[in-house]
């Protein structure tokens, strides 16, 4: 019966926006993926319930070796601060812009510095973004496989902003003539769904620990990104 259904109170659900741009400098000018960025967070800021963290791929440089690969004493403050936020997040926004029909480089580099138990159990939202008009949806359909096999499965919505430069301004506002409450309907049925599945799974990793009965491999080093 609808009355004996029990209703799990809501906690503040973390949200990692990882941004998938090495780009400092045009054409166009500036560059596309902090006003993309910018205007995610905006978008998600106005969520109930909702704390925002923002993750330039920038932060970390070509890899030498992954977060899983140190003892915990020695990895790097810089790689330990990048993965507790990680750890933290109960859901992942992953930014890209479209390289050979494919998701930057630079995002992937930065998701395999660390070990897929650290996004498992949790769903992802893909956002694309182009100069021209496809809005870098190839990048997105290559990218799926890869957010799944991190165990962070991606929502089924998908959102990508073709014509990005002529879409929004540098600081993430939508430029004259675009048509707010479209734009705002369309981000609304990824994040929604987004937030649903994340509270879903942070309701349950509550009563049960995903890892017990598929337990992180610890025993070597080649093993520790293994979910």
């Amino acid at each position: 019966m609808l009355s004996s259904i029990v209703t799990c109170s809501k906690a503040l659900l973390h949200v990692a926006v990882v941004t998938g741009t090495s780009r400092t400098d045009g054409p166009p000018k500036p560059v596309l993926g902090p006003r993309v960025c910018k205007f995610l967070v905006q978008h998600l800021e106005q969520q109930k319930d909702l704390v925002v963290s923002v993750l330039d791929s920038r932060q970390l440089p070509l890899m030498d070796k992954p977060a899983f690969a140190y003892s915990k004493s020695q990895t790097p403050l810089h790689l330990q601060q990048i993965q507790e936020t990680l750890e933290r997040a109960d859901a992942y926004v992953m930014i890209t812009p479209e390289y050979n029909h494919a998701p930057s480089p630079a995002l992937i580099n930065f998701v395999n510095h660390f070990g897929s138990s650290i996004f498992s159990y949790k769903p992802s939202a893909i956002v694309t973004y182009s100069a021209g008009q496809w809005g870098g949806t190839r990048a997105a359909i290559a990218l799926r496989p890869i957010l799944s096999e991190l165990g962070c499965l991606p929502v089924s919505a998908m959102i990508h902003i073709p014509h990005a430069a002529d879409v929004l301004l540098e600081d993430g506002s939508l430029q004259a003539g675009q048509n707010g409450e479209q734009w705002d309907t369309y981000l609304q049925r990824c994040t929604s769904q987004l937030i649903w599945w994340g509270q879903a799974a942070q309701n349950h990793r509550t009563s049960v620990d995903p890892f017990v009965n598929s337990p992180v491999f610890r025993s070597n080093p080649a093993q520790r990104n293994a979910p």
